[in-house]
């Protein structure tokens, strides 16, 4: 699922910067394409995913929300 989501935004994120110009088309379609790079946002999506679970664990101990 969060392949999918990485995909989705590599495409729009491509085209909002091919939109400004910044970058070509070909560039844009190339960011979207790269399975390296998808890769590489799939593990920084999940690792900021994991971040956000945790802290919010340790907050709610911290409050005495969790038991």
């Amino acid at each position: 699922m969060v392949s999918v989501l990485v995909r989705i935004a590599l495409r729009y994120g491509a085209g909002f910067l091919a939109a400004k110009g910044i970058l070509s088309a070909e560039d844009g379609a190339g960011f979207a394409a790269d399975p390296d790079l998808q890769m590489l946002l799939e593990t920084g999506a999940a690792l900021v995913i994991g971040s956000v679970a945790e802290g919010w664990y340790w907050m709610a101990r911290k409050m005495g929300w969790a038991k």
